[in-house]
């Protein structure tokens, strides 16, 4: 296996734990070979509460992607949400040493690394920060610095933060669980990778992704997360609210909702009944459509308004912040009959129904590209970009280090020491090292791009 050839990513949700493994094919379309799924036991609202439960899950869904797809798995990407999730704006800058370069990767990673060492509050961590805007030498809304020449960098940026001890047990629960942990994805993020096109980005959307503990949202607009946050209830509550409603256990409640549940009340006739049978020899329970999708519609109509409040946070009214392609439901919650219809009616704006396959290779079985999965598809391309991006870096750091020591070869050859000296230090009369088979193909290399110009 390659760097970037197999990929892993690791849903950890309140009602289902997803293993999924991809690779990328040669039009650079994701392509799924594996898939694994258990119940989730010990996750509440997206945070784990029952260690032991956890990791037994998590084995469970990994062993059975691994026999679906004949590969071992060893590191992983994991998602994480959880109400002690927030966001925040934030801007720094650096002044650089030598303003006569151009800015290059390691600029911009110093900026980063800087707005990491932001003193949060006891017991917070920051999970990611991405750069927004840049501004070199006081030009604003430069979107791609590198390559430019100026002395002082700026940046806006949307900072992550989430619980530190959160954070920690997802760790453990996978260290002990036989994995290595390569990188933590916030859930929003990773499902706006797998269900947003780049036009929606640019033109402002508003992704929704109803789990079952958990409802995740993330803004974009100019092609840029804007706004993060994550509402602690999903789908979860909508089945405790028909269970508690219709007197049943939540078994029967969870069948009742995804068989016959509707958010829009409106739509079933009043004769129109389902019977459930009783517990153990007791009568069974006749229970009206009418009833259950004015349940179902209540708990909705507070979802949606929690997750429209906190648009209106952004600013969406704004001209400059409009969101031209409305919102995108994902999620398994997203099934729910007559949603789309029930959130454009409350929020007025344009709404569609999210399916993972906006990057996905054609071949994929359906099972992969319904909404339930568009967390653990944007996980396993959030894997690939990140081996692509190590690969890179390493071989950036390589060339850079073939520089220097070009540099010093250069230095060593044009200014030899003297004789003196040459006698007094036995290293240096060994004369300048030996090149390594490296050295000589990145020089072989760039020999054949100046013939080539």
């Amino acid at each position: 296996m390659e760097h970037s050839d197999i990929a892993v990513g690791l849903d950890i949700g309140t009602t289902k734990i997803v293993a999924m493994i991809g690779r990328k094919n040669e039009y650079g379309k994701v392509e799924i070979v594996g898939i694994g799924k258990s119940k989730s036991l010990g996750v509440h609202r997206g945070v784990v509460n029952n260690i032991t439960q956890t990791i037994q899950s998590i084995q469970q869904a990994i062993q059975e992607a691994e026999a679906d797809s004949g590969l071992k798995i060893s590191d992983i990407v994991v998602g994480i949400a959880g109400q002690h999730i927030r966001s925040l704006q934030h801007s720094d800058y650096i002044t650089r040493t030598n303003p006569e370069e151009v800015i290059d990767a390691d600029d911009i990673h110093s900026l980063c690394n800087q707005v990491h060492k932001l003193v949060m509050l006891p017991g917070e961590e920051i999970i990611h920060v991405l750069p927004q805007e840049f501004k070199v030498d006081g030009q604003a809304e430069i979107k791609e610095p590198i390559g430019m020449y100026g002395g002082r960098l700026e940046a806006n940026f949307h900072v992550v933060v989430g619980q530190v001890s959160s954070i920690r047990n997802i760790g453990r629960c996978v260290k002990s669980a036989g994995l290595e942990l390569s990188a933590v994805t916030l859930e929003p993020l990773a499902s706006a990778n797998a269900v947003l096109s780049q036009e929606e980005k640019e033109a402002g959307v508003a992704l929704i992704d109803i789990g079952g503990g958990t409802t995740d949202l993330a803004i974009f607009k100019d092609g840029i997360i804007r706004h993060t946050a994550v509402i602690p209830f999903g789908g979860n509550v909508i089945t405790e609210d028909i269970k508690e409603g219709c007197s049943i256990i939540e078994k029967q409640a969870e069948l009742l909702k995804i068989k016959f549940g509707s958010a829009w009340p409106g739509e079933n006739k009043d004769n129109e009944i389902v019977s459930i049978p009783g517990l153990r020899g007791r009568e069974p329970k006749e229970i009206t459509l009418k009833n259950l999708s004015k349940i179902i519609h209540a708990r909705v109509v507070e979802i949606i308004e929690q997750v429209y409040l906190e648009i209106k946070n952004y600013g969406h009214e704004e001209q400059k912040k409009k969101l031209i392609a409305g919102m995108v439901l994902t999620g398994g919650g997203a099934q729910l009959k007559h949603l789309k219809q029930l959130a454009e009616y409350i929020t007025g704006m344009d709404t569609r129904i999210g399916y993972p396959n906006e990057h996905l290779a054609g071949n994929n079985d359906t099972e992969t590209t319904s909404p339930v999965y568009a967390t653990a598809v944007g996980l396993v391309m959030n894997s690939l970009e990140h081996g692509e991006k190590k690969f890179q870096e390493e071989v950036v750091l390589k060339s850079k280090e073939e520089r220097e020591k070009e540099e010093l070869q250069e230095d060593f050859d044009q200014n030899p020491p003297e004789g003196e000296d040459l006698k007094q230090d036995p290293e240096a009369s060994k004369g300048p090292p030996k090149k390594s088979i490296f050295d000589k193909w990145a020089e072989k290399f760039k020999d054949f791009l100046d013939n080539a110009e």
